[in-house]
């Protein structure tokens, strides 16, 4: 076994040790869905999401796709595709990170900072900037339509399991996307 497959199986098995839900998809260990909750105090509170993790072959020094399965209201998560711009991931990944760093430290970070200058979703940041208690609001109403607890391990409609998408996150997202701790003004 090579050393980046027991890495991958190791940084699987931290995922479940630290009690996240992970299902492979096709009974492999470069495909699979981690259930993910919402932040504390944040507004995705109570919420729970689905997230596709494609390690490449050449994880951990090739950073692994991350993607929303179910549906969030954020400006850095693509409406449609549920892809993520975040520079940890897209541009600055070091081998040194591994699948906990992203559920513990990177998508709360995301989720608990977003950054509407550079959006994925161009309609959540403008909505962010120009009416905030109305973003909010919004952001709740799809808590609950999208991420109720009961709902986070059945299938989604129209949830892909052949990995086909043409856009990689680092086509679509800049790299001044660092997410120091800060809110945006």
């Amino acid at each position: 076994m090579s050393s980046q497959s027991k890495r991958r199986e190791m940084d699987v098995m931290k995922l479940m040790m630290n009690d996240y839900v992970v299902e492979t998809i096709n009974d492999i260990l470069n495909e699979f869905i981690v259930g993910f909750h919402g932040p504390k105090e944040s507004l995705y509170e109570g919420g729970l999401w689905k997230i596709r993790v494609e390690l490449p072959d050449a994880y951990p020094y090739k950073s692994p796709s991350i993607r929303f399965v179910n549906k969030i209201l954020h400006p850095n998560v693509d409406e449609t595709s549920g892809s993520v711009c975040l520079d940890v991931i897209n541009q600055s990944w070091s081998p040194m990170f591994d699948l906990l760093n992203i559920f513990e430290v990177f998508l709360p970070q995301l989720l608990l900072y977003p950054n509407p200058s550079h959006p994925l979703n161009r309609d959540a940041a403008s909505l962010m900037m120009k009416d905030r208690k109305q973003y909010d609001q919004k952001v709740k109403e799809f808590c609950e339509l999208y991420a109720k607890k009961e709902d986070i391990m059945k299938p989604t409609a129209g949830e892909e399991t052949d990995g086909d998408e043409d856009v990689t996150d680092e086509e679509t997202c800049s790299s001044d996307d660092e997410i120091d701790g800060r809110a945006d003004p």
